[in-house]
């Protein structure tokens, strides 16, 4: 006991030194150390021995300390960052096994951030390739915090407004599906309280819009970004007839100055582009609404317009003089055998909002884990639960509604008219996804952000709203921009070359939803944003805001990281071999895809199965069966398109079609699994993929400094564009966003858990033909 009495005797006060420990779990009964030895018994007397002073829920052989710490690490802070609170001895468990490992530190909580300090985070020694700037590992945006939980007596409840006790672990789920377990039993109950209190008030209670942080940091950052930003942005006149020359769009439409001042509707944007036929006369009628406006132009001439509804209740006159305004649109804009028009109203054709956010409110519990026995436990029933969650098949259905659009103008010549409430949600995906498809320049990086420009942030999406950056309603929030960007990954996953940025960028792109510094997603409109430039509230901003835009990608990473953003196999001109030979399909992950049934499916099943069988009304209720077609079986011309289109050799500067039947769909790995540890593959993933492809680079490379040496120095900087990537024995498929960790392994299944499984034999079976579950990820 002599090596016990010594470690003891350090006491709990010498517990914060410690940065590397193990906790024994809540359940586990208390260890109790023995009563330091009184002089009669050490004299030999049989002296009765006293009742325990003290209780260490740490094992003595579990401790080990370390140097004591010679600075105190304070936390690093942008401009306009105020520290609020902070709590010191806060534990936060790393729960990769299950065994509550850990490290000591101080939490603290901003008006930016909540974020853990230890040790390595004044520390450059094991600074990762792939860091940002603004958000560390061991950041937490406010804006991403999506639920609080205390821990009670071993049981789990959902922090909100005033706490009457404070809990004794404090566990954080946040949006881009990080967990963190911070144990606050070691810490003073005065910190305690001030840090849960002011965690959970500034992450989880309504607040102002100006009480974003988003607008500290424009009062205080300075305005010192490169400039070399080459998205358009549609804030003028200009860029939108730039728009409608590039794609050969000026013959027909025109765009506007009629909402200048916002004298028509608050909820369009200063300037866009409706048909030359539109009088201002009529857009000014009904405040926008009832009025095709453009998106995009065919290189045949057909265009995809999109186009906000009227309110469904209303009497019987107004109803009647909204119709007849409509019927004087639409034979202005719909001049048959001329001009051919469809209307898609997508409330009735695509799955609500309601229903998109509840799929995804299952879909990401799914990767929530707090440690390895939740892991493997879900891992039992993987399909079940993917397939329960709806939200793969969510993600079909609006790939499969995009390449009807796209049938529309490419084949049959016809314009589009997409029809919603606002046109602001589902008319955003769908425009977005057939131009994706249609158009190579929105598959480019500038390209692409400028399409998200165009449609999404001028066009009016509400993220204020639907990311509920605000915790104002739940009700409105929805997960519209991720449909989006889960949508688009299948297709980067599909066809790389066809794509200047990888997926790696769109997860960047995700996470970036949650950082306001940037005012990009952050509005819910134009005119919002314009409202809230001012800065004359503010005694340090004389002048209006300046707000960053997410696209200036050096605010976030440095030159090293940016280059994980780029496709190095980006095919930038078609080349004439590839034409020769059909592509290649690779076999779809199971483990993260959907399989298919045993049984071949009917033809009359899956991809080409109408979900929504009764498209047979517009706006107003008025049928318009004669633009639709209402029958339960799309039209043979669809199956046609899509089977000839696959049949033959890829043009990854033409049009493209997703693959979306079964397995084909499948789950965006590296958003979703990258803070599970059990879920790499050592050395494997699409960075493996990666290494081989700079192996090859780098061969060429050789083989050109021997032929020119001056263009060579021109592909040198792409091919190390990657540094230290190749043959790195620290990467696997959780990388850029983490190292190699420890392998995991599968523990023995508990018998409640294969007593459940008796009663779902066939699950069983049906799941082990598909399931490898000693080696495959999931």
């Amino acid at each position: 006991m002599g090596g016990v009495g010594s470690v003891m005797r350090l006491g709990v006060a010498a517990l914060p030194r410690d940065r590397s420990f193990r906790c024994l779990p809540a359940r586990d009964e208390r260890w109790e150390a023995p009563p330091p030895p009184r002089a009669g018994a050490m004299l030999g007397g049989g002296a009765r021995a006293s009742k325990p002073s003290f209780v260490s829920y740490i094992s003595p052989e579990e401790i080990h300390i370390k140097e004591p710490i010679e600075k105190e690490v304070n936390p690093h802070l942008l401009p306009g960052e105020l520290l609020l609170c902070e709590a010191s001895t806060v534990c936060k468990y790393v729960q990769e096994d299950g065994s509550n490992r850990g490290t000591y530190g101080k939490l603290v909580c901003t008006n930016f951030k909540i974020s853990f300090l230890d040790d390595d985070s004044s520390s450059d020694d094991n600074e990762p390739l792939f860091k940002n700037k603004i958000v560390g590992e061991n950041d937490i945006t406010l804006q991403c915090v999506d639920q609080i939980y205390g821990v009670y007596d071993e049981k789990k409840k959902l922090l909100t407004g005033q706490l009457r006790k404070y809990p004794e672990t404090l566990i954080i789920y946040c949006k881009d599906l990080r967990v963190f377990n911070f144990c606050l039993r070691y810490t003073k109950e005065e910190e305690v309280k001030r840090i849960v209190s002011g965690i959970v008030h500034h992450s989880q209670t309504p607040k102002l819009l100006k009480r974003l942080f988003l607008f500290s940091y424009a009062s205080a950052a300075p305005n010192n970004t490169d400039g070399k930003n080459q998205t358009v942005m549609f804030e003028t006149l200009e860029d939108w007839r730039d728009e409608l020359e590039r794609t050969k769009g000026n013959v027909k439409y025109k765009a506007v100055t009629t909402n200048e001042g916002y004298r028509v509707s608050e909820k369009l944007p200063l300037y866009f582009v409706v048909p030359i036929c539109i009088s201002e006369e009529s857009i000014l009628k009904y405040e926008g609404r009832g009025i095709p406006i453009w998106c995009w132009s065919c290189h045949n001439g057909a265009a995809l317009l999109k186009m906000s509804s009227f309110p469904k209740e209303q009497d019987d006159s107004t109803s009647q003089m909204q119709k007849a305004f409509l019927d004087g649109i639409y034979k202005t804009i719909s001049k048959p055998p001329y001009e051919l028009l469809k209307m898609d109203d997508l409330s009735s054709s695509l799955p609500s909002l309601q229903d998109i956010q509840t799929a995804y409110t299952r879909f990401k519990q799914l990767f929530l884990i707090d440690n390895s026995t939740d892991f493997w436990a879900t891992d039992v029933k993987w399909f079940s639960l993917l397939e329960s969650t709806n939200w793969l098949e969510i993600i079909r259905r609006v790939l499969k509604k995009a390449i009807e659009v796209v049938e529309c103008l490419e084949i049959q010549h016809t314009n589009v008219l997409l029809i919603e409430e606002n046109a602001t949600d589902l008319c955003c995906v769908i425009s977005s996804l057939v131009q994706v498809m249609m158009d190579s320049y929105s598959r480019t990086k500038s390209g692409f952000q400028s399409l998200i420009q165009k449609e999404w942030v001028i066009g009016g999406h509400s993220f204020l709203d639907r990311c509920n950056h605000l915790h104002k309603s739940e009700k409105e929030e929805a997960p519209v921009f991720l449909l989006l960007l889960n949508c688009v990954w299948q297709l980067v996953q599909q066809y790389p070359p066809a794509f200047e940025f990888t997926e790696t960028y769109l997860t960047v792109l995700s996470d970036s939803l949650y950082v306001p510094i940037f005012s990009t997603f952050f509005f819910n409109s134009q005119h919002q944003r314009d409202t809230n430039k001012s800065g004359e509230s503010l005694k340090t901003q004389s002048g209006p805001f300046r707000f960053l835009t997410v696209w200036d990608w050096s605010v976030q990473f440095d030159p090293k990281a940016l280059a994980f953003l780029n496709n190095p196999l980006y095919a930038e001109k078609p080349k004439p071999d590839r034409s020769q030979r059909k592509t290649a399909r690779f076999k779809h992950q199971r483990q993260l895809s959907l399989p298919l049934t045993q049984a071949k499916p009917s033809t009359k099943r899956g991809f080409f199965r109408e979900e929504t069988d009764h498209l047979i009304k517009n706006i107003l209720g008025k049928r318009i069966g004669k633009f639709i077609n209402s029958s339960d079986e799309p039209p043979n011309s669809l199956r046609e398109f899509y089977d000839s289109w696959h049949s033959k050799p890829v043009d990854y500067h033409g049009l493209l079609l997703p693959r979306i039947d079964g397995p084909e769909i499948k789950v965006w790995a590296q958003r979703y699994l990258r803070w599970i540890p059990e879920a790499q593959l050592h050395g494997g993933g699409t960075i493996a993929t990666a290494a081989k492809i700079l192996d090859l680079m780098e061969e060429v490379q050789s083989l050109q400094v021997k032929m020119d040496e001056e263009h060579s120095q021109a592909v040198s900087g792409d091919v190390h564009s990657v540094p230290l990537l190749r043959n790195s024995p620290r990467l696997s498929s959780l990388f850029p966003f983490a190292l190699l960790q420890r392998q995991s392994v599968k523990p023995a299944l508990p018998t409640s858990t294969w007593k459940d499984l008796e009663d779902e034999d066939d699950l069983v079976k049906r799941d082990d033909e598909f399931v490898d579950l000693s080696g495959d990820m999931l």
